[in-house]
């Protein structure tokens, strides 16, 4: 008879990991209740909007969302929408909803996270009508394929998974017909830095070798050697977080290298105070009305140790190396 496995320091990690998604979830509905941005759907996976954020917290969600939509928006643009999307971690991420809305969907949107958190996301899915609809609107047949650790439908498809099992992540992508001869899309934000630099490395070179074109944009920490990042990971670790990919989170050179080593033809990094000097500045100052700054010096130093890092591959000649800020 099988013993029941211990309860073990890496079922603890993996624990606080999960609790950055409600982290960032509820950052960003406290973000879009002020009006930095607009998301009618993030209300439906968080009904409260819970303590009041700093003003820098909320500019940087602002910079982050702007910053990775104007990517994928790109992307999207450029196949034309004759692609498909994989978002790795996407927690409760709403950006299928507002591709519906906007009417730039990808032939097939697919999220991975852990079955947990896609457990939890498909029940909202289940129980509210306004997530709910835009799937059936999309779906050709009257039923949706749907167990307790992933949904599937003709255009959105969500998958409980352990990205550092690449076997089983393969198998589940392949089950719900993701296609490697489209262009495809991959997104993470903050879901590399905890894995292990071996296991992301893997991940990344798994996903360059399979699809011949495809971009992946990371958003994560860098500059993580000075003072200010080294606050950060303590700040982490108290809550039993462990950046296990910190290293990689050096520079947005070695940001850069990482992509490089695993086959990516191109790659560009920007740390988010470029990124946040790049949007459209008529929106930025209606941001910046919308709450009194006392401390721009910390804003500073919060956008300088983040980035967005975006890599392709372009076997199709699509012109992805051309997508930027």
């Amino acid at each position: 008879m099988a013993s029941k496995q211990p309860f073990t320091d890496s079922d603890t990690a993996d624990e606080a990991v999960r609790a950055t998604c409600d982290d960032a979830s509820t950052c960003k509905r406290f973000a879009t209740s002020k009006g930095y941005w607009t998301d009618l759907y993030a209300q439906y996976f968080v009904r409260q909007i819970g303590e009041r954020k700093a003003p820098e917290i909320n500019r940087g969600y602002y910079g982050r969302v702007r910053g990775m939509n104007l990517l994928i928006d790109a992307f999207l643009k450029k196949t034309q929408c004759y692609c498909q999307v994989v978002n790795l971690g996407a927690g409760l991420d709403t950006t299928f909803w507002r591709l519906k809305d906007e009417n730039i969907m990808p032939k097939k949107f697919f999220e991975v996270d852990f079955p947990m958190i896609v457990a939890r996301k498909i029940h909202h899915i289940k129980t509210k009508p306004p997530l709910s609809k835009p799937l059936i609107e999309t779906h050709s047949t009257d039923s949706l394929l749907l167990d307790g650790h992933s949904l599937d439908s003709d255009r959105y498809c969500i998958i409980g998974a352990d990205l550092r099992d690449l076997p089983a992540l393969e198998e589940k992508l392949k089950k719900f017909q993701i296609n490697p001869e489209l262009p495809t899309l991959f997104l993470s934000e903050c879901v590399l830095v905890y894995m292990t630099p071996e296991k992301s490395s893997k991940l990344l070179n798994w996903v360059a070798d399979t699809f011949p074109t495809a971009m992946f944009i990371n958003y994560e920490q860098v500059n993580m050697n000075d003072r200010f990042g080294q606050i950060m990971i303590e700040n982490l670790q108290r809550r039993q977080c462990n950046l296990a990919g910190v290293d990689v989170c050096q520079s947005l050179d070695s940001q850069k290298e990482r992509f490089l080593s695993a086959g990516w033809e191109s790659v560009n990094a920007l740390d988010m105070m470029t990124v946040y000097s790049m949007l459209p500045w008529e929106d930025v100052a209606r941001i910046e009305r919308l709450e009194f700054l006392d401390e721009k010096e910390l804003l500073h130093q919060l956008l300088q140790h983040y980035c967005i890092c975006w890599a392709v591959k372009d076997k199709l000649s699509l012109g992805l190396s051309q997508i930027g800020f």
